[in-house]
């Protein structure tokens, strides 16, 4: 599509069309926005917070992705406590960094998000090292100049947890460079076995994953505050688009029409959601 075709695009039908409060679409390579709604407004993020909890996990100076991490009762109780999403992790088991990270990112489990925190965290107790921990999130924020967000939580469940469409295409373009990353968040299913033999089987709540060809990534989150969001991308013809969707009922349609604005396609309007199976998470 020429600039000016998109201009047109955007300038009519997609402000008509799009649902978002808060939207933004950029070039994958460069960076470039090719449209934006709202892009700098402050709003809650939920469960895309995790996106940064990845970040700061794989950017740890010597990360080793097999090191063993045990699972404590206590991150079930978080999840418990917060009636929050889960990759239901069994106290005692023992899981790898990168299994967690499966569990963090495609269940948006936030007793993963504990564990890793808590994990890569410093201090005498796990409340010390989670809060270091989110201390850091906020110190990777400033450092890609997403100067609108604010981390109070490693998981998205902290109303506090802010940031801009913008801001959050800047963090989503920049772990979508971490292959680490891109590999997890492109899984519709996995299957990861703790050392113990148990079978952990996480299904993605992304259900643009296997709806919109091209479709590879990133992650949704969903909460009262923050309504349904959804941080995407998409590659074809060997272009990539990086999208936000902040408090947007129809985020997945939405994301679609956003795509097909960039791409020259109608995937939106004949695109059927993969459905999650009976028991899977949702975010």
């Amino acid at each position: 599509m020429s600039a000016s075709a998109l201009k047109a695009k955007t300038t009519t039908a997609l402000s008509e069309e799009i649902t978002a409060q808060g939207a933004f679409l950029a070039d994958g390579a460069e960076g470039k926005p090719l449209w934006s709604k709202a892009a700098d407004t402050p709003r809650s993020q939920a469960s895309t917070t995790k996106i940064m909890t990845a970040v700061v996990v794989l950017e740890t100076p010597g990360l080793d992705l097999d090191r063993q991490v045990s699972v404590k009762q206590e991150y079930r109780d978080h999840v418990t406590e917060n009636n929050a999403s889960t990759a239901d992790l069994k106290t005692g088991d023992t899981l790898t960094v990168r299994q967690l990270l499966h569990a963090l990112l495609l269940p948006s489990g936030c007793d993963a998000a504990i564990a890793l925190a808590d994990t890569f965290g410093t201090g005498d107790t796990i409340d010390a090292r989670t809060k270091s921990f989110i201390t850091a999130m906020n110190a990777k924020a400033a450092s890609l100049g997403m100067t609108k967000t604010t981390y109070d939580s490693f998981d998205g469940l902290s109303p506090d947890d802010k940031t801009t469409p913008r801001d959050l295409a800047t963090l989503a373009r920049h772990a979508m460079a971490d292959t680490t990353f891109g590999d997890i968040v492109e899984k519709q299913s996995t299957k990861q076995n703790a050392a113990n033999g148990r079978t952990y089987t996480w299904f993605n709540t992304n259900q643009l994953l296997g709806s919109y060809p091209g479709a590879i990534g990133i992650k949704t989150g969903t909460s009262t505050p923050a309504g349904p969001c959804l941080v995407f991308a998409a590659t074809r013809e060997g272009r990539t688009v990086i999208g936000v969707v902040l408090n947007d009922p129809n985020r997945f349609i939405t994301a679609a029409t956003l795509l097909d604005s960039v791409f020259q396609s109608d995937t939106a309007i004949t695109m059927k959601l993969r459905q999650l199976p009976p028991g899977a998470q949702t975010d």
